[in-house]
């Protein structure tokens, strides 16, 4: 996930923000409004399969996070093992695992991908993603660390079920999310979507999965962007389903398919991208090349106080609700690709 300049990280533009009031008095409701309800109440234990989950995702984050750490193209060696260890990962659960090479800054960095067909509407993909790559050669346990471990847990339960999803699945990591190469020509998830268009696929929804392992129910443990801080609370116990306004429906269907199954709160928003926050992760790459794009997201900096910091460690993180999330979220995916 990207970070603002010292100058203006946690503020929102001027353009930003008259923007932001036109549409909320307009109708507030249009942004913020999400279907369903979020969870409430007590959380039961964790079953002995999902705390197994937990230890997986776990090690997977020790791994990235305090094992292998500065996962860019400044520590090119560092990357590639991250890739390595993804690769080995995937190819431990069944599956063939492709790469799409490209240069970035004179150095061959990848994405890699690995697909289930899909039995009936195999055109149709459905796209899971997480970036590897960690911002200024820190651990980035979080910043994404614990949104590969989700992916990487997906991808298992997915390879172990047998079951044959009417949609193509595919699961993929991206390289160089981080700055310098976000929003550039050489973002991993925007070299991909620009390839998915090249070759006409028809991507029915993407779903980034950035940041997702740090939670506190304390209050004043949750930030906004004013005036968004009007509408939501002031704990940071939820997961955020968030979007652009050209993925509205898609933000919509996939909090409200997360509310009917999952036991963890969640709220979403569904904004301009001129609104910190909304386009900061590689959704915006598949947005920006028209296809219906979400980001599962703590809220990263709004929450975290180790966002892109050398503190952003594996033993910072909340294990156990990342393991609820990523179990409402198969769910999801379940859903979304439908089964034969």
């Amino acid at each position: 996930m990207r970070i603002l300049p010292q100058t203006r990280r946690g503020k929102i533009t001027l353009s930003a923000l008259l923007l932001l009031l036109g549409a909320l008095v307009a109708s507030p409701v249009y942004f913020v409004w999400m279907p369903g309800s979020s969870f409430s109440g007590a959380l039961q234990p964790l079953a002995a399969e999902e705390l197994e989950a937990q230890g997986r995702m776990r090690r997977h984050v020790e791994v990235l996070a305090t094992e292998i750490t500065k996962r860019d193209t400044r520590n090119q060696a560092s990357l590639e093992q991250a890739a390595e260890y993804i690769r080995r990962t995937w190819t431990q659960q069944g599956f063939e695992v492709r790469d799409q090479e490209y240069l970035a800054d004179g150095l061959t960095v990848r994405n890699l991908e690995i697909e289930i067909v899909g039995a009936s509407q195999p055109e149709e993909i459905v796209l899971v993603g997480a970036h590897y790559d960690s911002a200024h050669a820190w651990p980035g346990a979080d910043d994404n660390a614990s949104g590969v471990a989700g992916l990487l847990e997906l991808s298992r339960s997915f390879s172990l079920s047998g079951e044959a999803p009417a949609k193509t699945l595919r699961f993929v990591a991206f390289t160089n999310e981080e700055p310098p190469h976000f929003q550039r020509e050489t973002m991993g998830s925007l070299v991909y979507a620009r390839r998915s268009v090249e070759r006409g696929e028809n991507i029915v929804g993407m779903l980034s999965l950035e940041t997702i392992a740090y939670y506190s129910s304390e209050p004043g443990s949750q930030q906004y962007p004013w005036p968004l801080n009007y509408f939501y609370g002031e704990r940071g116990n939820f997961i955020a389903f968030v979007g652009d306004t050209t993925a509205r429906a898609f933000v919509h269907r996939t909090i409200s398919l997360f509310r009917k199954q999952a036991s963890f709160p969640s709220d979403g928003i569904a904004a301009p991208t001129s609104i910190p926050g909304i386009g900061w992760s590689d959704h915006w790459s598949f947005s920006k090349c028209g296809y219906p794009a979400v980001m599962v997201t703590d809220t990263a900096p709004f929450r975290n106080p180790n966002y892109h910091r050398p503190s952003d460690t594996a033993d910072t993180l909340d294990y156990e609700g990342l393991t609820r999330v990523v179990l409402g979220l198969e769910d999801v995916v379940r859903a979304l690709v439908g089964s034969e």
